[in-house]
């Protein structure tokens, strides 16, 4: 099957790409609409992009009125955020906070998310996450016929559970990501966690 995307419309090919681009890794920020009041979403358009500087990216499109989403609002007028890396036992609370809320309404407080204080940031992180990076908003673009908003952030701290990390023969920092068991998003409403981890050789 060979398909032409000029044969469909936005949202036919948003469905093609998010069920062949899998697994994807997701994206769930926290940001802070004022006094507290803590936005957490989860986004699967997200990678990284740079180490120097140590550059995030995800992608927001608007709201089904158009207006633009809280995480992009409060990321414009704060400029920080937290990016957690969630586990695939969080898949049922990630997809909750992907509800369409009014502005200031708190995915946090309404599914009694725990949040504890992130040493050396302004904003807290989830508590059950093992990853979470600290970071600044570095730059937005938009595009598009809606348009979407590529946000791009600079990574100023990361956490990491030290049951998920340990120090290898070479004294640096190992991940296992089977301990993580991080979350990966399909197409439509399907997700996936990973598999045993294994390991190749890259040649000189």
């Amino acid at each position: 099957m060979e398909l032409n995307f000029s044969s469909f419309n936005p949202l036919q090919i948003y469905h093609l790409m998010t069920q062949t681009i899998i697994p994807r890794p997701i994206a769930w920020v926290l940001t802070d609409s004022g006094h507290k009041n803590y936005n957490l979403a989860p986004f699967s358009y997200f990678t990284a992009v740079s180490s120097a500087p140590p550059l995030l990216m995800f992608s927001v499109g608007k709201k089904p009125n158009g207006e633009v989403k809280d995480t992009v609002r409060n990321l414009l007028e704060n400029k920080r955020c937290v990016i957690h890396i969630a586990s695939s036992h969080d898949a049922n609370l990630v997809t909750n906070t992907a509800a369409t809320l009014d502005h200031g309404e708190s995915e946090v407080s309404l599914n009694n998310i725990d949040v504890v204080d992130f040493n050396g940031f302004p904003l807290p992180r989830v508590k059950q996450c093992t990853i979470a990076y600290g970071c600044e908003l570095y730059e937005t673009k938009e595009l598009g016929d809606v348009p979407q908003t590529l946000v791009f952030v600079e990574i100023k701290t990361l956490y990491l559970d030290d049951q998920v990390v340990e120090l290898d023969a070479k004294d640096r920092l190992k991940i296992h990501a089977d301990k993580v068991s991080p979350l990966a998003r399909l197409g439509a409403g399907d997700y996936a966690g990973i598999t045993a981890p294994f390991a190749i050789a890259r040649p000189d």
